[in-house]
């Protein structure tokens, strides 16, 4: 680099907004060999990062304190990704640095933000020569500082400013290289990392039911949970989210006896993306009944006190009592979450594919199988079928009709039948698998009782209907022609 700032050689890449997401995934990308400046609004954070640097192996990383010296820093055209809170500080931040940045230069946001906010920055960075970004970052805190799955989207010329980092950051995959690629125009990334939350919401909701079903009707102890989810997870469940699952049943509690999971209040929290997904899927018309039980099963859950008032009203005993095979039920398990898990995908896929064709993104599912392969939270075995499934066929209508997929769940839907029986005889709730299993059999049928509504509709609205067997529009006066038909 041949420019200078006072002594010291311009930096590659700057990023603002130090949590420790941003901290580690500037620490991922000093470590990959490319200089970086950091900023924080509030400075403590600006040393704690650049002492981790130190720390963590003498790291280029360089700190500063106000954010005209920092945009400075950078090279040209200057590149700087933001990790802030969604919505207002994100634009307060842009404002913060647009001040500095020049025609040219670029912002990348890696928050999780509504894509519609990051398609009007863009808008307004354009107006400005500013090129802008919108990119979805999975993994957590350890994905950012080891390698996370990367969703950019937004100016392809800004990608290709910093393709060579992205590459070098994301996580590796033997057999299919870095689990980044540029998803396509607009908010594209932010909609795909949106869709990524709720399958995850739905993944982990599938695996809670398996957990339930295992230990309520199976009595299976915490230390038999976690050999089953420890061996689930050598075969085609292998998952970040299987993997950590095992890992919990394990952890004994430091504050007193037992384990740790048995002492974690059941209310679950969210930051608002599932909530999302469920209703853009609504928007679009796509049904998406099992990342809507899991959003529902978050929402129950957080009715804590007036479950504990309704579990006094409804007491009594739910089991069937019937001696439960614990082998036969493991493997019962194991097959409808598979199965379960198959229709949680599709649902997502076919999320992002009807977002695509309605803004004309023109995203490649089977490449967003590809890096969601690594790196991000729902990362599993099972992500390869599905790449392969849409490199046979990229226009398949749903994940269910692929030839392997099919198969697969043919295979299993016995087992995912008896599960969901064995559940409700039980009093135990599956809404997760339950709900999977009738967009199957929804899905899977010729004909819907869904002429009866349409009907209905008709009836009480003259709303009209189609019939099978012959073309056009039609209504009947079925209240009159019901009252003649009793006189």
């Amino acid at each position: 680099m041949d420019s200078w700032v006072g002594n010291m050689a311009l930096t590659r890449i700057g990023l603002a907004g130090l949590a420790v997401m941003g901290q580690n995934l500037a620490l991922n990308i000093a470590e990959k060999g490319f200089p970086i400046s950091v900023y924080n609004r509030t400075t403590s954070k600006v040393d704690e990062t650049v002492q981790r640097a130190k720390a963590e192996g003498n790291l280029p990383l360089y700190g500063y304190h106000d954010p005209a010296s920092f945009v400075n820093s950078i090279q040209k055209p200057r590149v700087v990704i933001m990790l802030v809170k969604a919505g207002a500080p994100v634009d307060q931040t842009i404002a913060t640095l647009a001040a500095h940045l020049e025609v040219g230069d670029c912002i990348i946001d890696g928050g999780n933000e509504w894509y519609e906010n990051t398609e009007r920055r863009e808008k307004e960075m354009e107006a400005r020569g500013l090129l802008y970004l919108g990119m979805g970052v999975s993994g957590g805190e350890e994905g950012a500082r080891n390698g996370p799955s990367l969703m950019p989207g937004g100016s392809f010329e800004a990608y290709k400013y910093i393709e060579d980092i992205l590459l070098k950051v994301a996580a590796q995959v033997p057999d299919s290289g870095p689990c980044v690629t540029y998803v396509g125009k607009g908010g594209s990334g932010n909609f795909v990392k949106m869709v990524h939350n709720g399958i995850e919401y739905g993944d982990m909701q599938l695996i809670a039911e398996a957990y339930d079903v295992l230990k309520s009707v199976g009595k299976l102890t915490n230390s038999e949970l976690q050999q089953v989810f420890s061996e689930w997870n050598k075969g085609e469940l292998l998952s970040f989210l299987i993997e950590i699952t095992a890992d919990i049943f394990g952890i004994k509690d430091e504050q007193g006896d037992g384990y740790l999971v048995d002492k974690v209040l059941d209310k679950t929290g969210m930051k608002g993306t599932g909530k999302w997904t469920v209703q853009q899927a609504a928007e679009l018309s796509v049904a998406a009944p099992t990342i809507e039980a899991s959003l529902d099963s978050r929402f129950l859950s957080g009715l804590k006190d007036e479950r504990v008032e309704a579990s006094k009203i409804f007491q009594g005993d739910y089991s069937t009592g019937l001696p439960v095979d614990k082998a036969q039920l493991i493997e019962d398990v194991r097959q409808a979450l598979y199965a379960s898990k198959i229709c949680s995908y599709a649902q997502g896929m076919n999320i992002i594919k009807a977002k695509s064709a309605e803004k004309g993104w023109e995203l490649n599912l089977g490449e967003l199988a590809r890096i969601w392969k690594g790196g991000c939270i729902i990362r599993a075995i099972f992500l390869d079928r599905i790449k392969k499934a849409y490199d046979r066929n990229s226009s398949l209508a749903n994940l269910l009709v692929d030839p392997e997929f099919a198969q697969e769940i043919m295979d299993r839907q016995a087992a995912w039948r008896r599960v969901v029986c064995l559940a409700i005889n039980n009093g135990v709730s599956t809404p997760g698998m339950s709900a999977s299993l009738a967009y199957f059999d929804s899905y899977r049928r010729e004909r819907l009782p869904a002429n009866l509504v349409q009907a209905q509709r008709d009836y009480f609205g003259a709303h009209t209907y189609e019939r099978v067997d012959m073309p056009g529009s039609f209504h009947t006066e079925w209240f009159k022609t019901a009252r003649n038909n009793m006189n």
